[in-house]
């Protein structure tokens, strides 16, 4: 059931069609607000969203589903996915709700959800959500007539979230003379991002800041960083600022233009907290997809990547799991456990303004301590998904490619959770050689799934 509704990171789907239609929605409500109400007391949930014109169709839906289980909404408007965990959190609500398809075009949206302590419901969790959104016989249990919940908007959830935020920069610290350039991708962080940097003292150059419903991630933001990178070097900035959709992920170009993914970003914030004895166990947490450099980075400086499968959620899960603190994926979702129970694109940015004027550098003298292995990726259309086990002949092509490589490389196969695909990534020193092996090993999978 959990496949046919839930994928890594909730629902996501293009609009009006399944998943993503308002009767689905409305079921939804009911079954996650079901699953999360207990007798005697009333309950509250806070919903969020981004700028996307459908947004207004999922709240709606979405509402009306909890309220008529029995659940007070609360609604914030457009804010950051991060921004919706904490005000869960500082709220006591019972649950939060983020209706937003991150970095997709805007006629995808998707659902997700928070718990008490801003945490993403466990995979188990969501499966019984789904079951009982998708029955055909619901049970639901409703409550009497003067116990259903009410809806109100909430008018101050921005100014709580800057306040947090600026909590977790130092107070000794300021950004006097520092001159940002910040893209919020014409999305949720568009409302007041810019407000957390200029109350520290920063001249902040803002772009994507004018949502009109449609041009969310259209042509800006962290999929975009070439954008920030040329609004730097045009203006003279200190540091280039690219958020996504929902602002849950950050990509950052230096003074001289020059872009850092999430790797990047992680090995200086895992160098930083190794000096300061705040990373337990030396322990860095990433996907499967950060880049080999992190990995043998790591090593170097005495520390450990410990690697998840792809989703920020399964990060923070090994993060609980080994008491980490910091952790997050090479696209830009970067966890800092200290301040955060998620993906906070705004916050990570401040660690490393934090780590710059801490210690008077420019960002291009402190953030390239990785140089990045070459890294294909190919994409394999599907009409099924067999396990790799038990595709003798990829099974083989890829124990080649990895004799080749000889230890100074990856081969990494999945199937996406979304798409009727396969992906086929290879990680080498030599470019020319990765490109022919993801071909060889993705015309071998090719072959084997016809």
């Amino acid at each position: 059931m959990r496949d046919k509704l839930f994928g890594t990171d909730g629902l996501r789907g293009r609009v009006n069609e399944y998943p993503m239609t308002p009767d689905i929605a409305l079921k939804l409500g009911m079954a996650v607000g079901q699953k999360f109400r207990n007798s005697g007391r009333k309950h509250k949930v806070i919903i969020g969203k981004d700028t996307r014109l459908s947004g207004y169709v999922f709240e709606t839906a979405l509402t009306s589903g909890l309220c008529s289980i029995g659940l007070d909404v609360y609604l914030v408007g457009p804010m950051p996915t991060p921004a919706i965990s904490f005000l869960t959190r500082n709220m006591r609500a019972d649950l939060g709700v983020v209706i937003s398809a991150s970095h997709n075009p805007f006629h995808d949206n998707g659902i997700k959800f928070f718990d008490s302590n801003g945490f993403k419901l466990a995979d188990e969790l969501e499966t019984e959500i789904a079951e009982l959104t998708l029955a055909t016989d619901p049970p639901w249990i409703f409550p009497a007539p003067d116990r259903v919940g009410r809806a109100k908007r909430m008018v101050d959830s921005w100014g709580r979230y800057i306040v947090y935020l600026k909590n977790t920069f130092p107070r000794e610290l300021n950004l006097n003379g520092l001159k940002i350039v910040l893209d919020c991708a014409h999305g949720a962080a568009y409302g007041g991002a810019a407000l957390v940097f200029e109350e520290l003292g920063a001249e902040v150059v803002s772009i994507g800041v004018s949502p009109n419903g449609v041009n969310i991630n259209e042509g800006c933001g962290s999929l975009y960083p070439e954008v920030v990178a040329a609004k730097v070097r045009e203006v003279g900035a200190d540091i280039g600022l690219a958020l996504d959709g929902d602002a849950d992920r950050l990509i950052v170009v230096d003074e001289q233009g020059k872009v850092l993914d999430g790797d990047q970003i992680m090995a200086l914030c895992a160098q930083d907290m190794l000096g300061r004895d705040a990373l337990p166990g030396g322990t860095l947490v990433a996907t499967v997809m950060s880049n080999m450099a992190l990995e043998m980075f790591m090593k170097d400086q005495g520390g450990q990547l410990l690697r998840t499968p792809v989703g920020d959620r399964y990060v923070v899960e090994a993060m609980r799991r080994e008491g980490a603190m910091l952790g997050g994926e090479q696209s830009g979702h970067l966890i800092f456990m200290e301040h955060s129970t998620t993906g906070d694109g705004t916050l990570a940015a401040l660690q490393l303004l934090r780590i710059m004027c801490q210690r008077n550098l420019p960002l291009s003298l402190l953030a390239h301590l990785i140089e990045p292995f070459p890294q294909v990726m190919v994409n394999v259309m599907l009409s099924r998904k067999v396990p790799f086990e038990d595709l003798p002949e990829v099974g083989r092509a890829v124990s080649a490619v990895e004799a080749e490589l000889a230890g100074r490389g990856r081969v990494l196969l999945r199937y996406s959770g979304t798409e009727p695909k396969a992906r086929v990534m290879v990680e080498g020193e030599d470019i020319s050689r990765v490109e022919q092996y993801a071909a060889d090993i993705a015309a071998v999978l090719e072959s084997s799934l016809r």
